[in-house]
């Protein structure tokens, strides 16, 4: 019996079961992963090389300033900072005194003339009617040469009060377009001068996008093209556009001259080379319910196929 255990201790251990082999589940879905991962890709490749996109864009908006056309003291303003104003709002006054006195001179001047234009053709008339015997031809040139400058003298006066009605009515000023009040610094008080801004408007009838696509892309834009538009503030509320113009030239700063008067060129390296951008203008379509434009904002730009 102890030969018998010493023996059977001593006999080497059976050997491990092999490991099974990968199910065919498992292979099924390592092979969808790997082909939805190739789908994903082929995707991935024709939108960025195939559909041309940038996400440099730009909110851009005209701005309008506004100058008064006659100088004086301000003595109102009537709107706020960032207010939302229409064509033809009144903006802000300017002290009228002495547009009204003008006016009243204009007028006092009018009547003058008129009574020196009514005497001298009166004149005229009677001398018009008189025989060649009574007034020479020569006293009668004169007095239709004097009438006829009454009348210019008249003509002249009826202008001037024109002019002096319409700076008056420049007293008041309104708003050129439909738009928004920006950085408002005007108040009451200040002196406003005849053509020098006082007040900037943003034109809210003037928004578009400057999308800068890459110099390689532009053989796939036109004009025309329809545009998906993406503000940063807003990614899920895409908009709609089209794509207006594009731009026909761009700064060369290897063209600027150097310290010596000579052009200043920049080295290049042969295996860096950089596309150039190119701005393309992009009219905005109907926006969605809530989306707020401000000038300045960025935006993704894609053109649809």
């Amino acid at each position: 019996m102890t030969n018998e255990a010493s023996h059977a201790a001593s006999a080497p251990a059976a050997p491990a079961a092999a490991p099974a082999g990968p199910s065919a589940f498992g292979l099924f879905t390592t092979l969808a992963v790997f082909a939805g991962s190739l789908a994903l890709a082929w995707l991935a490749w024709g939108y960025y090389l195939g559909t041309p996109w940038t996400r440099d864009g730009t909110v851009r908006v005209y701005t309008a300033q506004v100058a008064p056309q006659v100088s004086g003291e301000v003595t109102a303003v009537l709107v706020a900072d960032n207010q939302q104003v229409r064509k033809g709002d009144l903006l802000f006054r300017i002290d009228d005194r002495d547009y009204v006195i003008a006016v009243r001179r204009a007028q006092a001047a009018l009547a003058q003339a008129q009574a020196q234009l009514a005497n001298a053709q009166a004149e005229a008339a009677r001398r018009e009617s008189l025989g060649d015997d009574a007034v020479s031809p020569e006293s009668r040139q004169s007095f239709e040469s004097r009438a006829a400058i009454a009348k210019a003298a008249y003509d002249g006066a009826l202008v001037s009060l024109d002019d002096a009605k319409l700076n008056l009515g420049r007293t008041e000023v309104r708003s050129p377009v439909n738009g928004f009040v920006a950085n408002l610094l005007l108040q009451a008080g200040t002196y406003a001068l005849t053509g020098r801004a006082a007040m900037t408007l943003v034109d809210s009838d003037s928004y578009w996008v400057t999308a800068y696509f890459e110099e390689t892309q532009l053989r796939r834009i036109r004009i025309g093209d329809a545009v998906e538009i993406i503000l940063m503030g807003y990614p899920d509320q895409p908009i709609g556009g089209r794509v207006e113009s594009l731009a026909h030239g761009v700064m060369d700063p290897n063209a600027a001259p150097g310290v010596a008067g000579l052009p200043s060129v920049n080295p290049v390296f042969t295996w860096v080379r950089l596309a150039q951008r190119i701005p393309v203008r992009v009219a905005i379509g109907a926006r969605p319910a809530g989306v707020r434009l401000v000038a300045g904002m960025t935006a993704t730009v894609r053109v649809l196929p």
